[in-house]
């Protein structure tokens, strides 16, 4: 068995890919795309290899990181045949969507520009008819439960906690006479955080692959973190200020709105008005409301107390232009819930630009924020930045909340692992820039005396 890596390797986060090649086989475990900037981007092609042959595309889950060069394959000609678990499936298709979407507007706008200049026009990276030809190809599987996904090779997805719909991944393949065992982490999420259920670990493996995005370290514990953001919300609301969140769709909408309705629940802070100014997340709260099934017990008791939307009567949705510019009417205090959450596009840069600059706003960071990324820049404390070309000075007041990542900290990196460790696998550690493997890798070997492999881009390992 050989595994390349053609994503999240070498120190780079995003764009997880491993092209898994056994003596029957070609299977990719997850396609995603490269985020972060112009350089991280320029990386986003289907990996070649693939060419030859391709069973079959195992999704962890949907994050674009993951999910998003799946298009590329069917721009390419491949009749694209993914697995993913039934909520994974519907927002990778949402996602996907979004990301043909904002690649064919791009290229229009820059084409508008490129005219001006008589330069030659440039292509989308993948259109809407690319998305939806991968998304006729995404087939459903159920969790804990065994998959033939390519011959000879079985998979089974088991809850990762990351995002609604994730998963770790377990290759069956048998090769050689026997069975070998290979778990593919995906993206862990942190312990009893609100509305998921908590990572479930796989017991046997020859080779895990396991992310390390926040290897190096744990957030701040999540309930003080609640503590905070409740504390920033009381103050906003005293001081009449805007709250703006660059916020993942998927996710941290969902858990934000969660957060304020347990606030109004309990009179802690008045009703005020809360928008959320993101096409996307306004689709993927509804894909939430139909996926229950998989929320944690907890969730499931709040929700059958009272109904949320009782709670968030002065929430809004915003799904057009207009209605988005209508937020910089609105006097606080507000709570604003704008794409993208590294502030690489969309509409939240049209808030920070009208914001940014005015000492009485705040600005929660709730979620990672890839190098190079506007949302990174404010994260290091930049005080000037440039949005859509113009200058902007950073005055309002920047939270980092590292307590709502949907990622697993060192320690929930660690428990996950314990569990699998006595099996004494092959590690590989991905998905981290080189300051978080490196601690982690000197914390596993120090801890189970195994030496990590940590593998560059286009790197292959074989067992």
């Amino acid at each position: 068995m050989k595994i390349t890596m053609y994503g999240a390797a070498g120190g780079e986060v995003t764009g997880s890919a491993y092209h898994v090649q056994t003596q029957q086989a070609s299977v990719l475990v997850d396609c995603g795309m490269f985020q972060g900037g112009k350089k991280a981007e320029s990386l986003n092609r289907p990996p070649k290899p693939v060419r030859q042959r391709l069973d079959a595309v195992l999704l962890t889950h949907a994050h674009l990181d993951h999910s998003g060069r799946l298009p590329l394959l069917a721009k390419e000609g491949y009749k694209v045949r993914a697995f993913a678990t039934p909520a994974t499936i519907d927002l990778t298709a949402l996602i996907l969507r979004d990301s043909a979407r904002i690649q064919t507007s791009d290229a229009e706008r820059r084409n508008r520009k490129r005219a001006r200049a008589g330069e030659t026009p440039v292509q989308p990276l993948y259109g809407v008819e690319d998305a939806e030809a991968a998304i006729l190809g995404l087939r459903p599987v159920p969790y804990q439960k065994p998959v033939q996904v390519a011959p000879g090779l079985k998979a089974i997805w088991t809850e990762a906690g990351h995002m609604l719909g994730s998963a770790s991944i377990q290759l069956l393949a048998e090769e050689d006479g026997r069975t070998k065992r290979v778990v593919f982490s995906g993206d862990l999420g942190p312990r009893g955080a609100l509305i998921l259920r908590d990572a479930e670990p796989f017991h046997e493996a020859d080779m895990v692959f396991l992310e390390t995005t926040y290897g190096d370290k744990d957030h701040r514990p999540f309930p003080d973190t609640v503590k905070e953001f409740a504390s920033i919300v009381r103050d906003s609301v005293k001081t009449r200020a805007k709250m703006l969140v660059p916020t993942f769709a998927v996710g941290r909408a969902q858990l934000l709105t969660t957060l304020l309705s347990g606030m109004f629940r309990k009179k802690m802070v008045p009703p005020f008005p809360v928008f959320l100014d993101s096409p996307m997340a306004i689709e993927a709260t509804k894909i939430y409301a139909k996926h229950r099934e998989i929320f944690d017990d907890d969730m499931t008791r709040y929700l059958s107390q009272r109904p949320m939307r009782e709670d968030m009567r002065l929430m809004k949705a915003t799904p057009t232009a207009a209605d988005s510019k209508s937020i910089n009417d609105q006097a606080g205090p507000c709570f604003v819930m704008a794409g993208a959450g590294m502030c690489t596009a969309g509409r939240i840069l049209h808030h920070l630009k009208e914001n940014l600059w005015k000492p009485e706003a705040h600005v929660l960071i709730v979620g990672y924020q890839a190098p190079n990324s506007l949302g990174r820049r404010l994260v290091e404390g930049a005080e000037q930045v440039s949005i859509h070309g113009q200058k902007v000075a950073v005055k309002a007041q920047v939270h980092v909340m590292g307590g709502f990542s949907g990622h697993a900290g060192q320690t929930d990196l660690l428990r996950w692992f314990d569990v699998v460790a006595p099996s004494k696998p092959r590690l590989v550690l991905t998905h981290g820039e080189d300051r978080q493997r490196e601690a982690f890798a000197a914390l596993v070997q120090k801890k189970y005396h195994i030496k990590p492999d940590m593998p560059g881009m286009r790197e292959t390992v074989e067992l």
